[in-house]
């Protein structure tokens, strides 16, 4: 394995040089909490449509999605295919989060239903970011060092600790000083930089491997590993369950998830907040092409034998490090720096968003709450101690990771998140459209939900197939497929929201005003549109309608 050149490290450099410089330049006025956790709810769309997309697209998307790509095809390509939610998104939820001035979803939750609701998702959202985003982020980023430069350090098992400990910190100081307005000005350069590397992945792997045609030759042999739909038999992604459980995740993510939604309430208008989701939107159409594509380049040069990977438990690779792989492979010096400095900027992008989000979160849904009379000085400084928390607490639970499933990181992620997503986008939709819906039909609805949820998930972690089989019962629970389930549970949470919301008084008009469909000022949200908006919808829409026709039938 080559490590990296002298030419690479000072493209490095030159990259964190002018990271530096943007987050001097944007941190100089950080001293309420709307200038540190909302950057001042004065930024324009570009930048807020570059930071939802960079925020999503961390190393566990790049390093994960080349992996599922390399192993199961395009299986995953339907979440990747979610531009569609993010313009759900830009029309449906942004005018009511941002007309209500809200910090952060829990709020928007307590403003909508009360306190229950709000704290319940509070302490779930924390408990998962630190347990998932924070953790499978940063092992998908020690796994890139380990590949890239695994005797710099003196091991690959020093590459990989050195990796994991260096970005979470140096991610963690940028954040804990410059507060979302540092994130989205950096999301910003580092998307442009996550684009143009895994686009140059994708032309010099075509180009070894001989051109678009010698892809799909290969794909067409391996039709039932790699096609974009697969048959209700299909033991992992049946076509029906992908249909009914990636909405759901997706507009969870999306739409619902503080992680996403804090770009838009930064924004400086309504019609910046909807333009900007929008802009994010169109950048969300591809990834299939620069991060899936890439990994099924990955397992067809490997089947000719043009590059070695490492053996594993699906397809006869690892297929987590195809990406990294890829990169020493095939890229020339300097170019293979600047794409070495997207991953490590995938990885710090992702991760200064989840610091950022989670310390809104603790601030404004716990501490305030405990706290109600503290300064705004107190409030940031709570933030910023919160952030190190997470970094920590990110850095205890790495060791864990290795225990991770076989079928790869971001297949990993997407069962957890089915899990979780289910009675969140359940309370929210019905919340959103139904003016019935109470207090008590949103708390029980999320608190039975997560427990199912949970309960399934340390189910299936111990029984099934290969694992504990008696009693039968239990194995069946756990082998029971994860997109079928999302849908049941999400069925389950929506009767018991509906039926336990009649057992109450419904919340008058005046209480929910500007919160549910039929009570929000109509005429402001039409004044925040025009054709522009609507022309590049129809463009989106039209992008992802060919995608999705294209790698349908391509094979």
């Amino acid at each position: 394995m080559n490590n990296l050149s002298t030419i690479d490290w000072m493209v490095i450099a030159l990259y964190f040089a002018i990271l530096v410089a943007v987050v001097v330049m944007v941190t100089r006025r950080q001293s309420t909490t709307t200038d540190y956790f909302l950057a001042g709810r004065n930024v324009g769309f570009f930048a807020i449509g570059a930071s939802i997309f960079a925020s999503n697209i961390g190393s566990e998307h790049i390093v994960g999605l080349a992996g599922q790509g390399a192993t199961t095809g395009l299986a995953m390509a339907h979440y990747e295919l979610h531009a569609w939610i993010v313009v759900l998104l830009a029309w449906v939820f942004v005018p009511f989060y941002y007309e209500s001035k809200v910090f952060t979803m829990p709020e928007f939750l307590e403003r909508r239903f009360g306190p229950r609701p709000r704290w319940i998702l509070s302490l779930v959202s924390l408990a998962a970011y630190v347990l998932t985003k924070v953790s499978v982020t940063v092992y998908a980023g020690a796994v890139v060092f380990r590949v890239l430069l695994p005797e710099t350090f003196g091991s690959p098992e020093n590459a990989f600790w050195v990796g994991a400990v260096s970005t979470v910190v140096l991610t963690g100081l940028y954040t804990i000083v410059g507060g979302l307005r540092a994130v989205l000005f950096t999301d910003t350069v580092q998307a442009m930089v996550l684009i143009i590397g895994s686009a140059a992945i994708t032309w010099f792997g075509l180009d070894l491997l001989g051109g678009w045609g010698e892809l799909r030759a290969f794909t067409s042999e391996n039709v039932a590993q790699y096609a974009l739909w697969r048959p209700l038999s299909d033991p992992d992604f049946p076509w029906l369950g992908i249909l009914i459980a990636s909405p759901i995740v997706g507009i969870w993510y999306w739409c619902t998830d503080q992680y996403i939604v804090q770009r838009t309430l930064a924004a400086k208008d309504l019609r910046s907040a909807r333009r900007g989701a929008l802009w994010g939107a169109f950048l969300k159409i591809w990834p299939v092409l620069i991060f899936l594509i890439p990994g099924l380049i990955g397992a067809a040069l490997f089947e000719k034998g043009l590059i070695n990977l490492p053996a594993g438990h699906i397809g006869g690779f690892e297929g987590d490090q195809v990406y990294p792989i890829l990169v020493t492979t095939l890229l020339p010096e300097g170019l293979r720096g600047l794409v070495v400095a997207g991953l490590m900027a995938a990885l710090m992008s992702s991760l200064s968003s989840l610091f950022n989000s989670t310390s809104t979160l603790f601030t404004v849904d716990v501490y305030e709450k405990l706290r109600p009379h503290a300064s705004e000085r107190q409030y940031v400084n709570v933030g910023r101690m919160a952030t190190v928390v997470i970094v920590l607490l990110g850095l205890a639970w790495i060791p864990v990771m290795p225990m991770i499933s076989g079928g790869g990181l971001y297949q990993y992620l997407q069962n957890v998140s089915g899990y979780l997503a289910p009675p969140i986008t359940a309370v929210f939709l019905l919340g959103i459209f139904n003016t019935r819906i109470n207090q008590r039909g949103a708390t029980w609805g999320l608190a039975l939900g997560f427990v199912l949820g949970f309960l399934k998930l340390t189910i299936q972690a111990f029984f099934g197939s290969g694992k504990l089989e008696n009693p039968a019962w239990l194995a069946a629970i756990g082998d029971f497929n994860f997109l079928y389930f999302s849908g049941v549970l999400f069925l389950i949470v929506v009767i018991v929201v509906v039926a336990t919301s009649r057992t109450a008084p419904a919340p008058s008009l005046e209480q929910i005003r500007g919160l549910t469909m039929k009570t929000i000022d109509r005429e402001v949200v039409r004044a925040s549109w025009n054709r522009t908006d609507v022309v590049a919808t129809t463009i989106i829409g039209l992008l992802i309608a060919t995608v999705y026709l294209y790698f349908s039938f391509w094979v």
